[in-house]
């Protein structure tokens, strides 16, 4: 049986950016993620153990947003491998980034990347 996970609008402030600027004042972040696992065990038992922990992806994600990096890209990357390394249950992960009011020179109000597998 196929389950979807969604963790949507995780909020950090980070300091990732090409502009030298971005990286010493920082920026609002937003991270979305999409997971998908067989997770049938879990609806039958109603344990924790049998499923994926969103608090532990909550502290995936936070740990990585921690890490500067001039691109999303690496930034998003980095968090899929690590929460595919850590849930091997995983069968296919997508991870939104989107950076919030970017230094473009015009109004916007973010700009956001998607890495899936």
């Amino acid at each position: 049986m196929k389950t979807v996970i969604e963790l949507k609008n995780m909020r950090f402030f980070a300091h990732h950016g090409v502009f030298s600027q971005e990286t010493v004042v920082g920026n609002e972040f937003m991270v979305n993620l999409r997971i998908e696992a067989d997770l049938s065990k879990a609806c039958k038992t109603d344990n924790i153990e049998d499923t994926i922990n969103y608090a532990a992806i909550y502290e995936l994600v936070k740990s990585e947003m921690l890490k500067p990096s001039q691109l999303m890209e690496n930034a998003a990357y980095r968090i899929l491998e690590r929460i595919k390394a850590s849930f091997p249950q995983i069968v296919h992960l997508e991870v939104r980034m989107a950076k919030m009011n970017p230094p473009v020179g015009g109004e916007i109000g973010c700009s956001q990347i998607v890495i899936g597998d």
